[in-house]
C-alpha cells in the first residue's frame, strides 16, 4: 500500500444497542438488553474513542420501526433512548469523540432543534452533530396528527427552510456577545444579539435563541439522501454525508457528483465529507468471517424478512407472500425514490427472492474477512476517492466493535490513514471543517 496523502480518513460509528444487524440481538455474544443500558453505551463510546473514531451517531425514527407489530416483536427495534438525552449523558463520560444524532425536519420545529443541539454542543465542549432527515417512515405521520406522510418534494422544501432557520437561530448571539461582566452589570452586549424575525412558506420564527452561540459556531450538519432532490440538499447544507454504496464504481460516481454539486453552490468540496456505510465483521480467516455472517443471517425470522423488504421498498404488504418466492409488482410510493429504485433493480437483476433481498438488506455493505482484508477495503475506497470516511455499523455489540478497534484500527494507523491522537478539541477541528462565521446581521434580521 502507498503512503498517506494529505487527506485523512474519518470514522463514524452508527450505535444501536442491539447491533446494526436486524437479528444481531439474538447472537449468543450480543447484549439483548443493551439498548436501554446506559453503562453499556458508555463502555461502547469509550471503546470507539480509544479507536480514535471521529464521531458516534445515533439514528432515530419517531415511531416504532415496522408496519406489523408481529414482526416488530421479533426484533430489538421496539425501544430506544431519545438520542439527544443519551448523547448528553455520553458527553460526561467521553472527552473527544463527536456526538451526532438524527432529528427530523418533518416532525419537529426549528426553535426546538436549534436549542437542543446548541445545548449539546455546550455540554460536550463543541462535539455535537445534527443528522438532518426528512423522515422516510410513513408511520411517523400518525404520531403527529397526520393521516399520511408528506410528499417527497414537499418534505425537502420544508427541510431547506428548516435548516436555514436553525442556522439563523444558532447565530442569534455574536461569538463575544455574552460578557457576564459583574463590574458593569452587563450580562451580554445588546448590539451582539440578533433576532431572525423569520417568516417563510413553512415557519414563522421570531427568535432569538435563548442560549449563546455554540462552541462550534454551528454543530456539524450530517445528512443522508441519494435522490436528485436529496443530493442537491446535501450539496447546499451537508458537511458529512451518509450514503449507501455497495460497489466501488457507483461510490466513486456519487462522490464526484456530490463534490461537483458542492462546488457549484460555492462551497469548498473538501469541506463536504462523503461517508459510505460499512458493516465490518472481523475474524482470523475469511472463511470464518463468512461463516459468522451466515449464522447471523440464519437468525432472521421469516416475518422479519418480509418486514425488511416491505419497509425498505415502501407501500406494499408481503404478509401472505412466501419468503422464498419473488417480489410482487410494486406500486408508487411516497418513500425515497432512490432507495426504492436501487432495491428493485437489485432484485430484478439478480432474480432475488424476498428472503434473499432481506438478507442483502440485513447485511448491508458488509465486509467479512481478516483485519488485513477489511483495512485493505477501507484503504482502497479512500484512496480511490469513493469515500472520505465511513459510517460503520457493527452487526452486534460489543464484540465486533472491540475487534475492529483492536485489530483493524492499528493497521489503518500503521498505514498513515488514521490518527493516533485527536488533533483538536471540537468535532469540526477533528474533521478538518471550518468554524462558520456568524451570519451577516442584515440577513439575520430580514429572515433571509
Amino acid at each position: 500500500m502507498t503512503a498517506t496523502t494529505e487527506r485523512r480518513l474519518a470514522l463514524g460509528a452508527l450505535v444501536h444497542g442491539s447491533g446494526g444487524h436486524i437479528a444481531g440481538w439474538r447472537h449468543p455474544d450480543a447484549r439483548p438488553d443493551g439498548q436501554l443500558d446506559f453503562a453499556f453505551h458508555a463502555d461502547l463510546a469509550r471503546t470507539l474513542e480509544r479507536g480514535r473514531f471521529d464521531a458516534l451517531f445515533v439514528a432515530d425514527v419517531v415511531a416504532v420501526r415496522g408496519h406489523q407489530l408481529d414482526s416488530l416483536s421479533r426484533t430489538g427495534r421496539a425501544e430506544q433512548f431519545e438520542p439527544l438525552t443519551l448523547l448528553a449523558a455520553l458527553s460526561l463520560v467521553t472527552e473527544h469523540i463527536g456526538l451526532a444524532a438524527t432529528a427530523t425536519t418533518t416532525y419537529n420545529h426549528p426553535f426546538h432543534i436549534a436549542r437542543k443541539f446548541a445545548s449539546l454542543d455546550h455540554l460536550s465542549g463543541g462535539r455535537a452533530g445534527w443528522n438532518v432527515v426528512t423522515s422516510a417512515a410513513p408511520l411517523e405521520a400518525a404520531n403527529f396528527g397526520y393521516d399520511r406522510h408528506l410528499a417527497h418534494e414537499l418534505r425537502y422544501r420544508r427541510a431547506d427552510e428548516f435548516v436555514q432557520v436553525v442556522k439563523a437561530l444558532w447565530d442569534s448571539f455574536d461569538d463575544e456577545a455574552v460578557v457576564r461582566d459583574k463590574a458593569t452589570g452587563r450580562y451580554y452586549d445588546p448590539a451582539g444579539l440578533h433576532t431572525p424575525h423569520h417568516r417563510g412558506e413553512h415557519f414563522a420564527v421570531r427568535g432569538p435563541l435563548n442560549i449563546s452561540r455554540p462552541p462550534q459556531g454551528h454543530p456539524v450538519v450530517f445528512q443522508a439522501g441519494s435522490s436528485e432532490t436529496g443530493r442537491e440538499f446535501a450539496a447546499r447544507h451537508g458537511e458529512v454525508l451518509f450514503t449507501t454504496q455497495h460497489e466501488l464504481g457507483a461510490a466513486q460516481a456519487f462522490y464526484a457528483d456530490i463534490k461537483a454539486r458542492a462546488a457549484a453552490h460555492g462551497r469548498d468540496p473538501a469541506h463536504v465529507l462523503v461517508w459510505p456505510d460499512l458493516t465490518p465483521l472481523v475474524a482470523p480467516t475469511e472463511a470464518e468471517a463468512r461463516r459468522r455472517l451466515a449464522e447471523l443471517q440464519d437468525l432472521i425470522h421469516d416475518d422479519v424478512a418480509r418486514r425488511l423488504v416491505q419497509d425498505g421498498i415502501g407501500d406494499l404488504d408481503l404478509t401472505d407472500r412466501p419468503v422464498d418466492g419473488p417480489l410482487p409488482d410494486i406500486p408508487e410510493t411516497h418513500r425515497s425514490t432512490s432507495r426504492r429504485d436501487l432495491l428493485l433493480k437489485l432484485a430484478h437483476d439478480e432474480k432475488l427472492t424476498i428472503r434473499q433481498l432481506a438478507h442483502r438488506l440485513a447485511a448491508g455493505p458488509a465486509v467479512a474477512g481478516t483485519p488485513e482484508q477489511i483495512a485493505d477495503h477501507i484503504e482502497t475506497w479512500f484512496r480511490s476517492y469513493a469515500a472520505d470516511g465511513f459510517n460503520i455499523s457493527f452487526p452486534y455489540l460489543p464484540g465486533p466493535a472491540e475487534d475492529f478497534v483492536d485489530q483493524v484500527v492499528p493497521l489503518l494507523q500503521e498505514r498513515g490513514l488514521l490518527r493516533t491522537e485527536y488533533e483538536g478539541g471540537t468535532l469540526r477541528e477533528n474533521l478538518g471543517l471550518p468554524r462558520p462565521a456568524a451570519r451577516d446581521r442584515h440577513l439575520q434580521e430580514t429572515g433571509r
